[in-house]
């Protein structure tokens, strides 16, 4: 299979987008952060692609934004939160247990991109998941440890993409009954 996010073998991972760890990012950087990670969960949604969301410590770092908790509670769904204290994701029992097996397919977005993402990333390459991790959906406190990471990431053999292009992918055709939806979703 080449490098194409399909939506029925793709799993949403909305990494650590916590209140507390918002200002300490980059303002600009951090809004675009918020704004694709807000348009994934809503796609993920209405194409019925799984949604994992982890939270780090949040007794200090805080609960997931409210931007992506609301599309949860639009459509009725529980939201439930991974707590974890382990830097990557794998680390954390119930974040293993809500992996899908036939999902080989992890889309990463969150924050921060040099220490939980990248850390889950490189976790989820050692069990043959093929990664996707949105350049435009991730965020460090510090530009150059994005960079980093992402460089990292790229040499591990992570896909290093973007929102809109995932969109698409999991839509395949203009044909697809949620297309309209999703289009008014990156409008």
């Amino acid at each position: 299979m080449g490098q194409l996010a399909q939506q029925i073998l793709s799993q949403l991972v909305i990494v650590d987008m916590q209140t507390k760890l918002v200002n300490a990012m980059p303002l600009e950087a951090m809004q675009s952060t918020i704004k694709n990670c807000s348009i994934l969960t809503q796609a993920a949604q209405l194409l019925n692609v799984p949604i994992i969301v982890t939270e780090q410590y949040p007794q200090g770092l805080g609960a997931t934004l409210p931007e992506i908790q609301q599309h949860f509670t639009q459509v009725k769904t529980n939201f439930k939160p991974i707590v974890k204290t382990a830097f990557s994701a794998i680390g954390e029992p119930k974040f293993n247990q809500q992996l899908h097996r036939d999902q080989s397919q992890i889309i990463l977005a969150g924050m921060e991109a040099h220490i939980c993402v990248l850390q889950t990333a490189l976790s989820l390459k050692q069990m043959s998941k093929q990664v996707f991790v949105l350049e435009d959906a991730i965020v460090s406190r510090n530009p150059a440890n994005k960079a980093n990471a992402i460089a990292r990431l790229r040499e591990a053999g992570c896909v290093i993409t973007n929102t809109e292009s995932v969109l698409f992918e999991w839509l395949g055709n203009a044909n697809h009954p949620a297309f309209k939806e999703v289009s008014k979703l990156i409008r």
